[in-house]
């Protein structure tokens, strides 16, 4: 259920109606929008319950919340959600641009990375420094020796550092270096994880899984926010087909119809969801186009002799050419980057 605050309910009635949602067993979320103030009331309700809550001060309605994703649903917050992490802000009029190697391998490449990125007018430093690698043999990152690299290029340039969380056990180490959890595909419905990022207290780019559906993506967030993690930011990167000529299939339909059904920011990566260099200009223009909020690419010094995912990966040229191109799109759509 919904409980929609009257407009110009003060913080007095607000607390009071979250203290009588949780009397009720039912966990309340409070979202703040432009014009009022709702709270989402989520759990197992009894028909009583509504009725309970209408008689609380300074409500307006209390209403049903018909998508199986609660907090996250358009319903509870009509307003589109920006998030701000540093240098980073994705969602409203505003695209972030997140950028840098598939892994951090030497501090020389992740500062050459940062600064080209930056010169390019992208907004925030990725790099993993955990992988998770289909094979057991393929180079696994560096692990906070590479969250110290992000650091110190973060320290450097001022970007934001996104950087890709594995398991639950890892994330206050990593948070500690991150200014954005990543959730990777493989990792969109590991439920202790997404529970141990939600309490981070760290923004999180969740990225949907190759085989899932639309509805598996947004409760997979559902699980981030119920964690009491209200930043959360979904990410396209591909779904498996019977196609072969791109490593996954980008369906760009996912970014309008994400943004029709929820909140959350939506963010695209043409890299993973292409797989080849060449593609990724093209497939990065289209998103900024069809509405992304935000795009994240793979940039390396010398994609040939990266030591992971150089096939899809642009070189500082390539980067900053794309970024030129966007912007022009950007500036259309009345959008900035």
């Amino acid at each position: 259920m919904i409980v929609v605050m009257k407009k110009g309910a003060d913080q007095s009635q607000i607390d009071h109606m979250v203290q009588r949602i949780a009397s009720l067993g039912l966990k309340p979320h409070v979202i703040v929008g432009a014009e009022r103030t709702v709270i989402a009331a989520v759990g197992e309700k009894r028909p009583e319950h509504k009725e309970s809550l209408e008689s609380g001060p300074g409500v307006a309605e209390v209403v049903k919340i018909l998508a199986p994703y609660k907090v996250a649903s358009r319903e509870v917050k009509p307003e589109p959600t920006v998030i701000r992490a540093g240098s980073l802000t994705a969602g409203g009029d505003t695209i972030g641009v997140i950028a840098g190697p598939c892994s951090v391998e030497t501090e020389a490449q992740i500062l050459a990375c940062a600064k080209a990125v930056k010169a390019a007018g992208g907004t925030a430093l990725r790099g993993g420094a955990f992988k998770p690698r289909t094979s057991p043999y393929s180079f696994q990152g560096l692990k906070e020796r590479g969250l110290e690299m992000l650091a110190a290029a973060r320290a450097e340039t001022g970007l934001a550092v996104v950087t890709e969380v594995v398991a639950s056990e890892d994330t206050d180490l990593v948070a500690r270096y991150a200014d954005v959890l990543q959730v990777g595909a493989r990792n969109m419905q590991n439920y202790r994880l997404l529970e141990a990022v939600g309490k981070a207290g760290k923004p999180v780019l969740l990225k949907r899984g190759p085989s899932a559906t639309m509805e598996e993506l947004l409760l997979a967030a559902e699980y981030i926010l119920d964690a009491g993690n209200p930043n959360v930011m979904l990410c396209e990167r591909g779904i498996r087909t019977f196609e072969t000529h791109t490593r996954f299939t980008l369906p760009l339909a996912t970014v309008p119809y994400l943004k029709q059904k929820t909140h959350l920011p939506v963010i695209v990566d043409p890299s993973h969801g292409t797989g080849h260099s060449y593609l990724v200009p093209d497939m990065t223009a289209a998103s900024v186009a069809v509405g992304a909020d935000g795009i994240i690419l793979e940039v390396h010094p010398d994609p040939e002799n990266a030591l992971s995912d150089g096939y899809q990966t642009l070189n500082f040229e390539q980067f900053a050419t794309t970024m030129a191109r966007c912007r022009q799109i950007a500036e259309v759509l009345g959008r900035r980057i």
